[in-house]
């Protein structure tokens, strides 16, 4: 007769995840079976994360969340079990103990370092929410009342969305707006008709939909207005004049981390004059107060950024970066232009943007084609945004030479066979 079965014996068909670093084996007795398990015992999966090489990666050419550096992905690989000797992950330690307050300090030390952001003229906090908490926390903590003037420039999706989640605490005029052209370009500054009431002028630096990047500023008509701008898909993509902003906030999943950190650089005379109804989570001066640490913040991911920024700074700082995405971009936008109108950006090129580069074909019945068989070739996440269409290259900071170069082979193969 076969023996009962209880949760002991359906315990022990399952090995253990994870097991003590000291080997120790036991030996269980049941009913008249012995079973022995070794506490070393290998996991369930057969392959081991360090099997892993760059040739089994793919190009990511997603929006976002995006590539990431490898030399980074390899740095936190090592470091995931045990941080630098402190016999715990990131995931696992206090937020307030020294471990980690060493690895916040230092993300924002590079920062500053990369993008010559000064200590006593603005603060820096790592946040959360998005960019998109950012929408309602500007107008929020820039405005004393909903009556309060602000205006936006439209270029795109996200300055549109921002328009209009401000409006909710403030009054907004847009200036400006592409959408009747369908976001191609970036109007002439003086055309705008700003308010000259405004508290400030919100831009959105790169609009990762549309492809439309600012390539200069435009100034604020108020003496006393400010510049506000989302850069969230070129944040530490090339130099930045920080000085011509009040506030500059952007999410990291694009170009400097995973999702779920967003970083403001805030201008400190600013900070301590919301309004009354600010939630506690979206006023710049908790979280200035409380060096980014009034709640419990996303602490690995701001340890991953900390490693992407001091690999950008080991690379030379952002003008190195810059060249580099400049080249890169030049590459693709050359293979498009080249192609005798079989492939198509319909972006003006003086504000062509360097990290998000849409494309159609002139033939559109081939662009499902042409993504499945780049997919094929191991480059992936090509499919243009939903509300567009056609074919977008995410070509952020980490994204390798290499990777544009095969996508470029690729569009000239595909034209060869389709043209």
């Amino acid at each position: 007769m076969a023996a009962a079965t209880t949760p002991y014996t359906l315990l022990l068909k399952t090995p253990p995840l994870f097991s003590p670093t000291t080997p120790t084996t036991h030996s269980l007795t049941l009913r008249k079976s012995t079973i022995t398990c070794s506490a070393t015992a290998s996991p369930t999966t057969t392959t081991s994360p360090s099997s892993s090489t760059a040739a089994d990666r793919v190009f990511n050419f997603a929006a976002g969340p995006a590539v990431l550096p490898e030399p980074v992905l390899r740095k936190a690989q090592a470091d995931l079990l045990n941080w630098n000797g402190s016999g715990m992950s990131v995931m696992e330690m206090s937020h307030r103990g020294k471990e980690f307050t060493s690895i916040i300090d230092k993300a924002e030390a590079d920062l500053r370092s990369l993008l010559n952001i000064a200590v006593d003229e603005f603060a820096v906090l790592f946040l959360q929410g998005g960019a998109t908490s950012q929408f309602s926390a500007v107008p929020l903590n820039l405005c004393s009342s909903p009556e309060d003037h602000v205006d936006y420039l439209v270029t795109g999706s996200w300055g549109d969305k921002a328009a209009k989640e401000a409006a909710k605490y403030s009054s907004v005029s847009v200036v400006w707006s592409g959408k009747r052209e369908n976001y191609v370009r970036v109007p002439d500054f003086g055309s705008l008709k700003q308010n000259p009431r405004a508290k400030y002028l919100h831009i959105c630096a790169n609009e990762t939909i549309y492809g439309v990047e600012f390539k200069d500023y435009p100034t604020p008509l108020n003496e006393e207005g400010l510049l506000v701008a989302d850069m969230s898909s070129n944040f530490c993509s090339k130099t930045v004049d920080v000085s011509k902003f009040g506030v500059i906030y952007a999410g990291a999943q694009k170009n400097v981390g995973p999702a779920g950190v967003t970083i403001a650089i805030v201008r400190r005379d600013l900070i301590g004059k919301s309004q009354k109804n600010t939630p506690v989570m979206l006023d710049y001066k908790i979280h200035a107060e409380n060096k980014s640490l009034y709640n419990t913040p996303p602490c690995f991911g701001i340890y991953m950024c900390g490693l992407v920024f001091e690999d950008l700074l080991q690379q030379g700082g952002l003008a190195e970066v810059e060249k580099k995405n400049v080249a890169k971009a030049q590459l693709l936008y050359d293979a498009i232009d080249n192609s005798g109108g079989f492939f198509r950006c319909p972006v003006e090129k003086s504000v062509r943007s360097l990290m998000n580069v849409p494309f159609t074909l002139a033939k559109s019945e081939l662009e499902g084609e042409f993504i499945k068989q780049a997919a094929k070739e191991k480059m992936v996440a090509l499919k243009g945004h939903r509300s567009v269409g056609g074919m977008r290259a995410s070509i952020y900071n980490a994204m390798p030479l290499a990777g544009v170069q095969k996508l470029v082979a690729f569009m000239k193969d595909f034209q060869s066979r389709h043209g």
